[in-house]
């Protein structure tokens, strides 16, 4: 009968060495990952999050000491917590909530149009200015989807932006334009959300 003992040394052993192999095949792999530049990234899909992640990705740049623009296309009308945790960061980051809702809520079009005109602007705006690491694009494919910009337009600045600089897209039914000139697309899959159990968006959770 075989000694318990030794043949969880085995198991450790195997182990260690499919471990090495690994950690082998990994440093081979990094070693040809040599490009450092600023990505364009899409969050996109049914699923919560969307905005969470981006916002994660902001708190880890103002870690980093890098200066952060923000421009929030739909949100505006109610407070959000991530704008108020923001504000201690001081001049390391500039938040603008330029969105007066969503196109249900002011059913006007033409207000709405221009209310993504105005935070564009303010986008194409930070985009150019070298003192900014990231930009966030907070909701903007709410406002592609719904054509109240060009998306050429778009699409043409986000492809043409400072090389070492990040920009992140959020929103549904981010346009395919959009996913081909990304880096980086991440789509967000709705499993369960408390919304259809009757549970309302709730402080800390979704604001």
């Amino acid at each position: 009968m075989s000694d318990p003992l030794d043949t969880e040394q085995e198991i450790n052993r195997l182990h260690n060495e499919k471990m090495a192999r690994r950690k082998a095949a990994r440093d081979r792999m990094l070693a040809t990952k040599t490009e450092e530049r600023g990505l364009l990234i899409v969050h996109t899909g049914t699923g919560k999050g969307k905005s969470t992640a981006a916002f994660g990705m902001v708190l880890r740049c103002l870690g980093h000491g890098m200066r952060v623009g923000i421009v929030q296309f739909v949100k505006g009308v109610w407070g959000t917590g991530e704008r108020v945790a923001l504000e201690h960061f001081g001049d390391l980051v500039t938040c603008r909530a330029m969105g007066e809702g969503f196109t249900w809520d002011t059913q006007d079009r033409a207000r709405d149009i221009a209310a993504a005109r105005a935070a564009w602007e303010v986008a194409k705006a930070m985009i150019a200015d070298p003192a900014y690491r990231l930009v966030l694009l907070d909701e903007l494919n709410i406002v592609l989807r719904y054509d109240y910009l060009p998306l050429g337009e778009v699409v043409a600045a986000l492809k043409t932006k400072p090389r070492d600089l990040h920009v992140v897209v959020t929103g549904r039914n981010a346009k395919p334009e959009l996913i081909e000139a990304a880096d980086l697309v991440t789509e967000m899959t709705l499993v369960k959300h408390p919304f259809r159990a009757g549970v309302k968006a709730q402080q800390g959770i979704e604001f």
